[in-house]
C-alpha cells in the first residue's frame, strides 16, 4: 500500500477538515496524492484559497502539496486509504453524539472497494469502531472485514496553538484489525510521523488509551481545582502551595482552571458511557467532571461576593470578560468553559461585555449568542482574565487599571497579570 501511494498509483482520503483533518492531510499530501473531503463548502471554498477557517495553519502550508479539496463525497472513490477524522462530541445529556462519525462512515462505506483500508482518527469509546463502525461500512458497501477491505484506528493527539508538538512530532498509537493491517497502517503513518509509532494490540486498547489520555489530565485538574477552592476557603494562596509541594521529585506538577475544549472536558464522558452499557457507575471519574463543571459556578460567586464586599449592588455592576477561547493563544472556542463563567456572572444580573480579538466574531455570535466588543470605556467595576493570551500579559497594568472607575477588581484565571496584585487599592483575585 505505501509503495503504491508514494508513487500515486494509489491515492489517500481524509474526511474531515477541521483541527485534526486538516494537517494530517496536508502532511499525506507532501508524499502522496489526497483526496480531502469536508461536508462544509465553505470551509472547501476557503481551503482551496490557502486559508484555513481554523486559524491554525499558515498559507505556505499548502504549497507543495498534492490535494485536492472537495465537498463531493463520490469523489473518495478514487482513493484506496480511507482517513476519518470528524468531530465526536457529547449532546446535552453529556451522551456521546456520533452523529457525524457514522454519516462519514456511511460515505466511506458507499465508496469501499476491495483492497481498501479504513482508518479512524476521531475520538470515540472502547469497542465504537468495531460496535459502530464496521458493521455500517460492511452494510454499505456490501464487503466483508479481512477478506475485502482492513479496518484500524489511530487516535489523534493534535494539540492547537502548540508549535513544538506539532502532528509529525507527536508519538502516534496506530491499530489494525489484524496483524497484515497494523503493518500496512504503521508503514504508511511512519511516513509522516517521525516521533515514532506505537503499535496497540487491538483496535479497542487503542481506542481505550484515547480516552485515558484525556480523563487522567482531566482527573489530576479536578483535584487542583478542588484544592484551590478549599485553599480560597482557608484563606491561602494556591499557587503557593504547589510550589511548595512542587519541591517533592514525585510531586505531579497541575494548575487550576477552567477545563473546556473538544479533548479533556468531553473524552471522560465516553468512558462513562462504555462503564454504564457494562452496568459500572464510575467513581472517581463522575466526579472529577463535577468539579471541573462546578469552577465556572465558583468563579462567578466568588466576584458576586468581592463586589458586593466593596458596597456594589451586581445588577448595577459592568465586568470585562478577557477572553473566551479553551486555552491560550488559540482560536478554539469549542466548548470553552468561559461561556458557562458569563452565563453564571449574567444569572446575577450582572452585565458583560466580552472581547477577544482572536476569534470571529460571527462564529461567537452563531455559536453561543454573545456579542464581541472592542473596550474603550473606563466603567467597569472588574475585569476577569480568563485566558492567559500573550497580548494579555504583555498588555502593561496601566492598561488595566485604566478599564475601571472606582474600586478596581481583576479576577485573573491564570496569573497572566501577577504584577497587578502590588496595587493597593485593587482586589486582585486568582484560582
Amino acid at each position: 500500500m505505501l509503495k503504491d501511494l508514494l508513487s500515486k498509483n494509489k491515492l489517500l482520503s481524509v474526511t474531515g477538515l477541521g483541527y485534526v483533518g486538516l494537517p494530517l492531510a496536508l502532511a499525506f499530501a507532501k508524499k502522496c496524492k489526497v483526496i480531502a473531503f469536508d461536508i462544509d463548502p465553505k470551509r472547501i471554498a476557503l481551503l482551496n484559497n490557502k486559508m484555513d477557517p481554523s486559524q491554525e495553519i499558515q498559507s505556505n502550508e499548502f504549497e507543495d502539496v498534492d490535494i485536492t479539496f472537495t465537498n463531493q463525497a463520490d469523489d473518495l472513490f478514487q482513493a484506496h486509504f480511507h482517513i476519518i477524522a470528524v468531530p465526536t462530541d457529547i449532546d446535552d445529556y453529556k451522551v456521546p453524539d456520533l452523529s457525524q462519525l457514522i454519516s462519514a462512515t456511511e460515505s466511506i462505506g458507499r465508496v469501499l472497494k476491495k483492497g481498501d483500508y479504513v482508518v479512524y482518527e476521531s475520538t470515540v469509546y472502547p469497542g465504537c469502531t468495531e460496535e459502530e463502525c464496521l458493521p455500517l461500512l460492511e452494510t454499505c458497501s456490501g464487503l466483508s472485514l479481512g477478506a475485502d477491505f482492513k479496518l484500524g484506528y489511530s487516535p489523534e493527539r493534535i494539540s492547537p496553538g502548540d508549535n513544538l508538538r506539532t502532528l509529525t512530532k507527536i508519538p502516534k498509537v496506530v491499530s489494525g484489525n489484524d496483524s497484515e493491517a497494523l503493518e500496512v497502517i504503521s508503514d504508511v503513518y511512519c511516513s509522516i510521523i517521525t516521533a515514532g509509532l506505537h503499535q496497540a494490540s487491538s483496535i479497542i486498547i487503542a481506542e481505550a488509551a484515547k480516552v485515558v489520555e484525556n480523563t487522567q489530565r482531566d482527573m489530576n485538574i479536578s483535584l487542583i481545582n478542588e484544592l484551590a477552592i478549599i485553599f480560597d476557603k482557608i484563606g491561602i494562596d494556591t499557587s503557593e502551595v504547589l510550589e511548595a509541594a512542587g519541591t517533592k521529585w514525585n510531586f505531579h506538577k497541575y494548575q487550576p482552571g477552567l477545563v473546556g475544549g473538544h479533548c479533556i472536558s468531553v473524552d471522560p464522558f465516553y468512558l462513562l458511557h462504555k462503564a454504564k452499557q457494562l452496568g459500572h457507575d464510575p467513581q472517581v471519574i463522575a466526579a472529577g467532571r463535577r468539579v471541573n463543571d462546578y469552577i465556572p459556578h465558583f468563579i462567578a460567586k466568588s466576584l458576586i461576593q468581592e463586589l458586593l464586599v466593596l458596597g456594589k449592588n451586581p445588577s448595577q455592576c459592568k465586568v470585562l470578560v478577557k477572553g473566551l477561547t479553551y486555552k491560550e493563544n488559540v482560536a478554539d472556542i469549542r466548548n470553552s468553559k468561559v461561556v458557562d463563567l458569563i452565563m453564571e456572572l449574567k444569572s446575577y444580573s450582572v452585565t458583560v461585555d466580552v472581547e477577544d480579538p482572536g476569534v470571529s466574531a460571527s462564529q461567537v455570535k452563531r455559536q453561543y449568542q454573545l456579542s464581541l466588543i472592542t473596550p474603550a470605556n473606563s466603567d467597569y467595576d472588574a475585569v476577569v482574565i480568563a485566558v492567559k493570551h500573550d497580548q494579555y500579559v504583555s498588555m502593561p497594568d496601566e492598561g488595566y487599571l485604566s478599564y475601571f472607575k472606582d474600586k478596581p477588581i481583576v479576577f485573573d484565571l491564570k496569573r497572566a497579570k501577577f504584577s497587578l496584585k502590588k496595587f493597593k487599592n485593587l482586589t486582585y483575585w486568582t484560582l
